[in-house]
């Protein structure tokens, strides 16, 4: 494997005029997707593990939700159509004789995650489930089980995976705060905050906007002033987490389309946009890290749903991710760290057709040296890609789950 280290050129973007940082919250409908896509992929690998002792093909990560409609009211209101989730893949129904019941693991594990996830959200009768997931073609059936005779897990793709560390003050303030507002201590002590929850962040040299948007849930809120009350606490929430990551100037807006007198709010029944106002598709919300970040590098693969064995999509856009936080972590003078990798389908999953690293360092001249350390590094990441696998399963990796056991590479971390 080839490993090519460079430095890297452009700006930090910390020290950009403009940065712009989006995350959207579970309940938004694209994250239903998304994470229903990634729940169905997830029982399938459990259940192909116990019965068959391995996982075997499958990639259901194309997924829509088709909003319903709804009457929020005040003290409490009612969903008049449920929404409408449909997913659509590839996956191994039969094998060695037995049958394997895709749609019920399909819409058991839909409605177990909407009701660990959505506290408003009745599975059963919020949401209509449709199931199009058919078996795979021949040859990619038969790529993805050729490991099973060699050893040796192939890549079922040709795709690129980029990854880059730390996160600047503004993502991490962005990702902070969208993941307390939907932390279970902040809906038991607010249950009137729904899960659609999107942070549009911009900062501007030295100051920062929030733009939330809040879905809440109407039996909690008893009027217009207590809506408004409410709807300032969840600023004051959001103002506060973000102070604890930036001494820059924070100004928080919450739905800022409202018209109070006309009585125009984000007032839901079961805490998303998704009962009426908006529908959803996976793989138009967070990347692999968990936000939506124009001014870094990104690609336009999907990690939800594709299967964590041989997916390259999901896989090197994770391994990448990994290897340049662990470059940040492992080499004192590294800055920051971006990586590439070039997946050829066919050919063996830790052996990159393409490995590119880009370090900015704190000493230039320092090149040599640190990209000795570098290439060690992300060779041990990449040798790793075929183990992530187990770490998805266990729902340590993944989706949406950026290590869960210390969260992203911070700037502030890097400093201590």
């Amino acid at each position: 494997m080839r490993i090519a280290i460079g430095r890297l050129e452009t700006p930090d973007v910390d020290g950009l005029d403009v940065e712009i940082v989006e995350r959207k919250g579970p309940g938004h409908p694209d994250s239903i997707c998304d994470a229903l896509a990634e729940q169905l992929s997830l029982s399938l690998c459990r259940f192909y593990q116990d019965r068959f002792g391995l996982v075997l093909h499958h990639n259901v990560d194309k997924a829509l939700l088709w909003g319903g409609s709804a009457a929020p009211a005040f003290g409490g209101g009612r969903v008049l159509k449920p929404f409408e989730f449909f997913i659509a893949g590839r996956a191994t129904d039969k094998f060695e004789g037995a049958t394997v019941p895709v749609e019920d693991i399909a819409v058991e594990g839909a409605r177990r995650w909407l009701r660990e996830h959505m506290h408003a959200v009745d599975p059963e009768a919020h949401m209509v489930f449709h199931t199009l997931v058919r078996p795979g073609s021949p040859d990619l059936v038969e790529l993805f089980l050729r490991q099973r005779e060699t050893g040796v897990k192939l890549a079922n793709d040709t795709s690129v995976g980029v990854g880059y560390a730390p996160l600047s003050e503004l993502e991490t303030v962005v990702y902070q705060v969208e993941r307390h507002l939907n932390a279970a201590e902040t809906k038991a002590a607010h249950p009137e905050i729904g899960e659609d929850i999107k942070i549009m962040g911009v900062r501007r040299g030295d100051a920062i906007h929030l733009t939330v948007g809040c879905a809440f849930i109407d039996r909690h809120v008893s009027d217009i002033r207590d809506y408004a009350d409410k709807k300032r606490c969840v600023g004051e929430i959001a103002r506060e987490l973000a102070r604890r990551h930036t001494r820059r100037q924070v100004m928080v807006t919450v739905n800022a389309a409202d018209d109070l007198a006309a009585g125009s709010i984000f007032l839901t029944v079961t805490g998303t946009s998704a009962e009426s106002g908006d529908d959803g598709e996976a793989g138009r919300g967070n990347r692999a890290n968990g936000l939506i970040t124009p001014y870094r590098p990104m690609t336009m693969e999907s990690l939800a749903g594709k299967n964590p064995i041989t997916h390259v999509g999901k896989l090197y856009n994770l391994a990448a991710g990994l290897a340049a936080a662990a470059l940040v972590d492992g080499i004192p003078g590294v800055a920051s760290a971006q990586c590439y990798l070039v997946s050829q389908i066919g050919s063996p999953l830790d052996d990159p057709q393409v490995v590119d690293v880009k370090l900015r360092l704190h000493d230039p001249a320092s090149l040599a040296s640190a990209s000795r350390q570098a290439k060690d590094i992300v060779g041990a990441q990449v040798s790793r890609i075929e183990t992530l696998w187990s770490d998805m399963i266990a729902g340590e990796l993944g989706f949406d789950r950026w290590p869960l056991d210390r969260g992203p590479l911070t700037r502030s971390q890097e400093a201590g």
